[in-house]
């Protein structure tokens, strides 16, 4: 007799919270930290969250043996990489190819976002067509901050909102922050052009839903059909899973919910050893999930957030364990948990290493806090 999908849902087998854990740091390179370049890295890992200027350096820096923060930088100069709007509507560094082909993916969460309440009324009487054409002859003509670009379209819709109109172009064009922005040990202000203009290469269909799947579980994974959507801010994803289903394996989380996965995928041992690892804000590991207890304990849960800013945590054997801080003079680690503290030694020359890619040359007392509870 032929099961159902749901039968087979409910006989699958369950991965316990660590199970999944350890398999998800070991798609994000967190168990062991891999040989590949950082090019690669960006690739595989489908973008690196790009909030700030820093945080993919650290990101890559905690995932990647040998890397030079010089390595990222030099692809940013040669355009190889890019800085753009894409997944949840924040700003990522993505690949050439992924930024040509993941922006369109996603481009109708960007038009949802243009049409809501804050900024569709903002927007009467814009004819949004016209608009995205004026901006994109704009920023092609020279990048243009977003300052310059929104007293410009303000110059032709003067009754209009001009948060409104600068969320309209950064929603309805693929726009790109120029270097210097972006490269390490420089700075430089946001300026933005699209991303056809500055790669010099034509727009490009949209990569497959299914190919986006298939990456993300190879990223993230396993993962349920709400866990994708949370990472890429799509919705309305469950057929193209089942339409994958005969190509993926099924487990249960704790709580029962359907989980996907590649077959050939790495699914360690829960007991893997998982390194202190030190992380940026926004890391996408800590964001990508709709259940996000593989990674963050319950009782941590929003622990990591302070008012219009995210800290950057740290984690022991595999969970988020405390935040750290990066000062003039000091590094300063603040734990949340007796086993943070407990592992002070691993998670200071976590530290250390840290340091000593990122800030060479320079000299940093590390500090902990008391246990923050």
């Amino acid at each position: 007799m032929t099961r159902t999908k749901a039968q087979g849902a409910a006989t699958a087998p369950v991965l316990t919270t660590r199970a999944l854990n350890r398999a998800t740091l070991a798609r994000q390179l967190l168990l062991r930290r891999s040989p590949m370049s950082a090019a690669a890295a960006v690739e595989h890992l489908v973008g690196l969250q790009a909030q700030e200027v820093k945080p993919p350096y650290v990101a890559l820096a905690a995932r990647l043996d040998g890397f030079a923060p010089e390595e990222l930088s030099g692809l940013l100069a040669d355009r190889a990489v890019v800085r753009m709007v894409t997944l949840r509507s924040t700003i990522h560094l993505h690949t050439a190819d992924d930024a040509l082909t993941l922006r369109p993916l996603v481009q109708p969460a960007r038009d949802r976002e243009v049409n809501m309440k804050q900024f569709r009324e903002g927007l009467v009487g814009v004819d949004l067509d016209r608009l995205s054409a004026l901006a994109r002859d704009l920023v092609e003509d020279e990048p243009r901050t977003m300052r310059q670009l929104r007293e410009a379209l303000l110059a032709e819709w003067p009754d209009a909102d001009p948060q409104a109109l600068a969320v309209a172009a950064r929603c309805k064009l693929p726009l790109v922050q120029v270097t210097p922005r972006g490269l390490w040990g420089k700075s430089g202000r946001v300026a933005l052009t699209t991303v056809e203009h500055w790669l010099d290469r034509p727009a490009e269909p949209p990569a497959s839903a299914d190919s986006a799947v298939l990456r993300y579980l190879a990223a993230f994974g396993p993962a349920s059909v709400r866990d994708m959507q949370t990472w890429a801010g799509l919705t309305r994803m469950r057929p193209i899973f089942e339409r994958l289903r005969p190509r993926l394996v099924t487990f249960r989380d704790p709580n029962g919910v359907e989980l996907f996965d590649l077959p050939d995928a790495p699914r360690p041992d829960p007991d893997t050893p998982a390194p202190p690892r030190l992380l940026p804000e926004f890391d996408n590991l800590l964001l990508s999930h709709a259940d996000r207890t593989r990674v963050i304990p319950a009782a941590q849960r929003g622990r990591t957030w302070q008012v219009n800013t995210f800290s950057r945590p740290f984690l022991v054997d595999g969970f988020l364990a405390g935040v750290w801080w990066l000062y003039d003079d000091a590094l300063v680690i603040e734990p949340f948990t007796e086993a943070a503290e407990a592992a002070r030694d691993e998670v200071a020359a976590e530290a250390e290493r840290m340091l000593r890619v990122l800030c060479p040359g320079e000299s940093y007392d590390i500090r902990f806090g008391a246990v923050a509870r």
